[in-house]
Order: structure tokens, then sequence, then C-alpha cells
């Protein structure tokens, strides 16, 4: 098993989340974050004073597959999530050790 992890911009959400479901991926969480990356911020104009805003908005999804739909996952995301801008985001992929569903105490693939 896998948890993929995506942080991109927020305005591509949607489009995610139906490449998503298009390749069969059921469920998924959402989080609004803040960071930077090489885009460093930006400076807003708030009543007449420039100020630094160093931490911007984005979206991290966290995603948990089996790990044989792993590549079709990361295309789906990237295909979607893609501006060819800076700032587009970037997806995590590390080893799920075990998962369990609450409702029915199903494990692991079972689970998901």
């Amino acid at each position: 098993m896998k948890l993929v992890s995506a942080i991109i911009k927020p305005f591509k959400l949607d489009d995610v989340r139906e490449a998503v479901a298009g390749v069969g991926i059921e469920g998924m969480t959402v989080t609004e974050v803040k960071g930077f990356g090489r885009q460093k911020g930006h400076t807003e104009l708030y009543r007449g004073a420039e100020y630094q805003v160093d931490f911007l908005p984005k979206v991290k999804l966290e995603i948990a597959i089996k790990a044989d739909r792993l590549e079709m996952l990361l295309e789906a995301i990237t295909g979607a999530a893609r501006t060819g801008k800076i700032g587009d985001g970037k997806i995590f992929v590390t080893d799920l050790e075990q998962a369990i569903r609450i409702r029915t105490g199903e494990h692991d693939n079972e689970a998901l």
C-alpha cells in the first residue's frame, strides 16, 4: 500500500478530483494548507503599505491506494494539476504499513 500526498494550487482541486475519480479512486482527504517553495511568496499592497506574504495558500490531498494503482494515480494528479507555471506543487509517495477501516475492522488492502 502507498500513501500519496499532493500539494497543489487551490483552483486545480476540482480538476484533480475529477481526474482521480476518473481512474477509479474512491476517496481522498483534502486539507487547506499554506506554504512556499521556489515561489518564495509575493508582495501585496494593503491600505497603501506594501508587505510580504511568505506563505501561499495551497491544498493538500492524501490518498491511500494499493501499490499496483500508483502510476495511474500519479499520472492523473500530474496531468490535472499542471499549469506549467511555478508553484504547481509536489507529490510525495510513502509506504503505508497498515490501514484499518474502523467501522468494519477490515485491515490493509480490504480497508482501502
